[in-house]
């Protein structure tokens, strides 16, 4: 039979349960609080838990990164060793220690330091990173856009740290092969990529004998990539380059509406390419375009509908490539109660000013013919700018638009010379 503790004995037991209970709750207080602070304040972090690996990889990152002081790399290293004994899958350890090697001049450990990293992890950043810059200075463009199809399905922000190698790579003809595969299954990046080339002037060439050799693919160019390349050329004045990639771009039926107006007749879902119709987003009038067969009474074209409210400048645009010469431009319109107090008007222009402009009458008429001579001179322009506009200054609701215009062609011819 066991003898009864003593009333001695068994408050040093409770005491005893109650102070390891203390400790328990302390220490996952201590390491909640660590997790909360690993990001902000990695130091204070390692102060509460000094095994948390994450506020060890903020605080090395941190040091690395701190341009305004040189790190002890020695003793980064010897920090960044301390934690992989506690985390030896840590894909972000190898690679923190990695980078450290690589700064030390030790490349090759570095590098296989990185390689670990991606074993554990094929999307370790920064090991990715490194890897790429290295495929590229190694001259295996292929492996570096695999690299890169990689790390940016993985983090697409990161595209503006490759974009600036993205020419080098293009230049190769193994890089441009590798970078054209990858477009043509989609890769996630692919508009980034033409954005990028289409605002560096040494890019353009590269994104347009992309977009000419997607053509006919599964992936074929989307009207948004088509439009921010050829926008890029006028950006650079470059108009021929841009005039034939949008002649290029154009499918079988496309070409069918073809002229020195693009869809003269206004049929519809214009691509709004710069050398198609653009349909600007205008409040107080609502444009829209149909074919006979779906037009009201069979008026076809372009319908602009007035909403008796104020409307300042333009509805409709397309720029033109037109050789010097002497031309005809021509509308055949219809109005049904048309008011127009600040004057409504085709207006064609040059980068240097309006070489030609006719006005649309007011009232309610039945495919009226209006027209209007203009010359291009030799030296007068490469590249000219159509659009429908107001005369209105401001939007003033003493001058307020009313009625419905449907334009059924729209057209311009060269006269003999």
């Amino acid at each position: 039979m066991t003898e009864q503790a003593s009333p001695l004995m068994q408050n040093l037991r409770r005491s005893s349960v109650w102070f390891v209970a203390s400790v328990l709750v302390l220490a996952a207080s201590s390491i909640g609080l660590s997790r909360l602070l690993e990001t902000e304040t990695p130091t204070v972090s390692l102060a509460l838990d000094p095994l948390n690996v994450d506020a060890v990889i903020g605080e090395i990152t941190g040091d690395l990164n701190d341009t305004s002081n040189t790190p002890d790399l020695d003793a980064l290293l010897a920090k960044a060793e301390g934690a992989l004994r506690f985390d030896l899958v840590d894909a972000r350890l190898y690679s923190l220690i990695g980078e450290i090697k690589y700064r030390q001049g030790e490349k090759d450990q570095a590098y296989e330091l990185f390689d670990q990293a991606r074993k554990l992890s094929k999307t370790e950043i920064h090991a990715l990173q490194r890897s790429i810059g290295r495929s590229i200075e190694m001259g295996d463009l292929s492996k570096a856009v695999g690299e890169i199809d990689i790390l940016l399905r993985r983090w697409p922000d990161r595209f503006p740290e490759i974009a600036g190698g993205m020419p080098t790579i293009l230049s190769n003809p193994d890089g441009y092969q590798a970078v054209l595969a990858a477009l043509k299954v989609d890769a996630p990046w692919r508009s980034s990529l033409f954005v990028a080339l289409g605002n560096a002037p040494l890019g353009l060439d590269f994104a347009n004998r992309l977009l000419l050799d997607l053509i006919g693919s599964s992936s074929p160019p989307k009207q948004g990539e088509l439009s921010f390349v050829i926008n890029g050329y006028i950006r650079q004045k470059q108009y021929e380059p841009a005039y034939r990639l949008f002649l290029f771009s154009l499918s079988e039926e496309e070409r069918k509406l073809g002229g020195y107006i693009f869809n003269s007749t206004f049929e519809p879902a214009p691509s709004g390419k710069p050398f198609d119709w653009q349909i600007r987003d205008q409040s107080g009038m609502e444009v829209t375009f149909a074919t006979s067969q779906d037009a009201v009474e069979g008026e076809g074209g372009a319908t602009v509908r007035f909403l008796n409210t104020p409307v300042k400048n333009s509805a409709l645009q397309q720029y033109l490539e037109l050789p010097p010469g002497s031309y005809k431009i021509s509308l055949v319109a219809s109005a049904r109660n048309l008011k127009l107090p600040k004057e409504l008007f085709w207006s064609l222009r040059c980068p240097s000013g309006e070489i030609a402009r006719f006005n649309i009458p007011e009232g309610t008429y039945n495919r009226q013919a209006l027209s209007q001579d203009f010359l291009i001179g030799p030296h007068t322009c490469p590249m000219q700018f159509l659009r429908l506009e107001t005369a209105a200054i401001a939007e003033s609701w003493r001058f307020r638009y009313v009625g419905t215009l449907v334009m059924h062609k729209l057209s311009i011819e060269r006269l003999p010379s």
